[in-house]
């Protein structure tokens, strides 16, 4: 148990059939963080996997809404600590690094250290997660200006500030995006450690969805960058409005400066109907830009109202 001059960490596994490694996850990080409380939140598993983690030594809860998201939501919500340590029940991600990651944090006094997966197994990691993962993560590079090394890794550390300010959205796959584009968008101090990422033991299967996830992940990326930067997100749009306007409108010009008459009027209300719509999403953006202002001092007071790890 942890003492008045030691934080208290907590960790957190997210499971669904993870009766195969479930066990030597929970063991893992018991061995690797003995002053650690352990969770395991089960989502709705068909097979024992609540079972073998309470077995192991765990702390058992369950999450009735189905998805990741839901059940990060609820970690975050009922957990009490001063450092969390997010990662899989399937034994994929590495417990030994846990220490590592947890010193970091205190060291530097970050909010979020995130486990960079170094694949020393070519079965660990599809081929076409591989490139999604590079794929996003440049993706969120260009529209947030900085990112991580593995926006995907669902090995992270965080301090009771991040999760106590982290109003989760997601419900899937894509609360690793929602976790990266949040501290991003605070500006909150953050680091990586590499860590090993294995294979999945013999009966353990995948949950993940290499199109379908993506796609849900893609959309995320969208509507967060929507939310979150509403004046490039509706300029652009108001622009590219506009150009075709202003393509559509050449022939008109043309015949008016030449005749001084106006021939095809359905494309010049066409033509004007395109240019109210691109100005009135200019001060859509200008508008929500505003509020989005509003929203992230709120979190951003949320966030200050802890004190630092460390600290």
């Amino acid at each position: 148990m942890p003492t008045a001059d030691q934080p208290r960490i907590a960790v957190l596994l997210p499971c669904f059939n993870e009766e195969a490694a479930i066990g030597a996850t929970v063991e893992g990080f018991r061995r690797t963080l003995p002053n650690a409380t352990v969770y395991v939140y089960d989502n709705n598993s068909a097979d024992r996997t609540c079972e073998v983690a309470a077995a192991a030594g765990a702390i058992v809860r369950n999450e009735k809404q189905q998805g990741k998201g839901h059940v990060v939501r609820r970690m975050f919500a009922d957990v009490d600590a001063d450092i969390y340590v997010m990662a899989d029940g399937d034994l994929t991600y590495d417990p030994s690094a846990a220490p590592a990651m947890v010193d970091q944090l205190l060291a530097h006094q970050l909010d979020m250290v995130v486990g960079t997966r170094r694949h020393q197994q070519a079965q660990a990691y599809r081929g076409g997660h591989v490139l999604g993962n590079r794929l996003f993560t440049g993706i969120l590079s260009r529209l947030f200006g900085r990112t991580f090394s593995d926006v995907f890794s669902g090995y992270r550390v965080f301090s009771r500030r991040f999760v106590k300010s982290f109003p989760v959205l997601s419900s899937g796959f894509e609360i690793e995006t929602e976790m990266s584009v949040h501290a991003l968008e605070l500006k909150m101090p953050v680091g990586e450690v590499e860590t090993a990422y294995a294979a999945r033991l013999e009966g353990s299967h995948s949950k993940l969805s290499t199109y379908g996830d993506g796609w849900r992940i893609l959309k995320t990326i969208i509507n967060l960058y929507r939310v979150e930067r509403p004046v490039l997100f509706f300029g652009l749009i108001g622009l590219l409005l506009f150009i075709a306007a202003l393509i559509i409108a050449e022939p008109l010009i043309e015949t008016y400066a030449r005749t001084g008459l106006v021939p095809r009027f359905p494309t010049a209300i066409l033509v004007t109907g395109m240019t109210i719509v691109a100005v009135l999403c200019f001060f859509t953006g200008l508008i929500l830009d505003t509020v989005t202002r509003g929203r992230r001092e709120v979190r951003r007071l949320a966030y200050l109202s802890h004190p630092a790890p460390g600290a």
